[in-house]
């Protein structure tokens, strides 16, 4: 536990300076490194037998991807290197895997880590830019760790249903309601402290869909490591596996409160 809580604050120190202090920016960049380790995290578990030409085409596809979307002047073109990029690594696949069988999964997969990581991850750095763009980062923070956190200790008090147990055994219908709760108070906090212009409805609601979502984006990596027969997405933070362990919710959550957002309050 005690190596848990250290990785984590170590972890944190860097995010949160860069949201509070770093601007649009800081989270921009921090988002970059994240996602290049991310991308790599992906790469050894999707196509162990090809991990370091996978993660090299990724980074270079994907993180060409974000840069020219976070950078660029024209995000149709960052549409296009992931486009053309996703196409190069599809035939890259089929010409070096000799199975065709093989080859088809290993571009399947390729393909889906291009939309799982770097596109997932761009929605950071856009809820920096909205209006009160600390704020927003911030309640994506709160209602993620408020959820996990409402979950655990609502499943380890009452779960007895499981929720969707062939993917992951642990999680309890009771541990949902619990976190669903905890995310709801938690969005209700941060529109109280930063975001007085947010509709309190509104904030119920965001706390609502952004823990559900989250629920399928935990649900999602369990899949995939499930089906890539591994425990953890990597190991860089001790105690708590991968980048994409950590994030695995966070993923989701951030689209969903950027779309909310840009539809229905700013």
């Amino acid at each position: 536990m005690k190596e848990r809580l250290i990785a984590a604050a170590v972890g944190l120190v860097p995010v949160l300076g860069a949201i509070v202090f770093g601007g649009v920016m800081g989270v921009q960049i921090i988002v970059f490194i994240a996602l290049l380790i991310g991308l790599d995290e992906y790469a050894r578990m999707a196509v162990p037998n090809y991990a370091r030409l996978a993660s090299a085409a990724l980074a270079l596809v994907g993180g060409g991807f974000y840069a020219l979307l976070q950078w660029g002047s024209d995000p149709v073109l960052a549409l296009g290197v992931l486009a053309v990029g996703g196409a190069m690594l599809m035939t890259a696949a089929m010409l070096r895997v000799p199975d065709t069988d093989e080859g088809a999964k290993v571009a399947v997969r390729l393909v889906g880590g291009l939309v799982y990581v770097p596109v997932m991850f761009s929605f950071l750095p856009f809820l920096r830019m909205l209006e009160g763009g600390v704020a927003w980062v911030f309640l994506v923070l709160v209602i993620t760790w408020f959820g996990d956190t409402g979950a655990y200790f609502a499943g380890r008090s009452f779960g007895k249903h499981k929720l969707f147990e062939r993917v992951s055994p642990k999680k309890t219908w009771e541990g949902a309601a619990g976190g669903m709760v905890a995310s709801v108070l938690g969005a209700l906090l941060v529109k109280w402290l930063g975001l007085p212009n947010v509709d309190w409805h509104h904030a119920v609601i965001l706390g609502v869909l952004a823990d559900a979502i989250g629920i399928v984006g935990d649900l999602v990596e369990s899949m995939l490591k499930r089906a890539y027969g591994v425990k953890d997405s990597g190991w860089i933070m001790p105690g708590h596996g991968g980048i994409l362990d950590r994030v695995d919710a966070l993923l989701f959550t951030a689209p969903a409160i950027w779309l909310y957002a840009r539809l229905f309050i700013v």
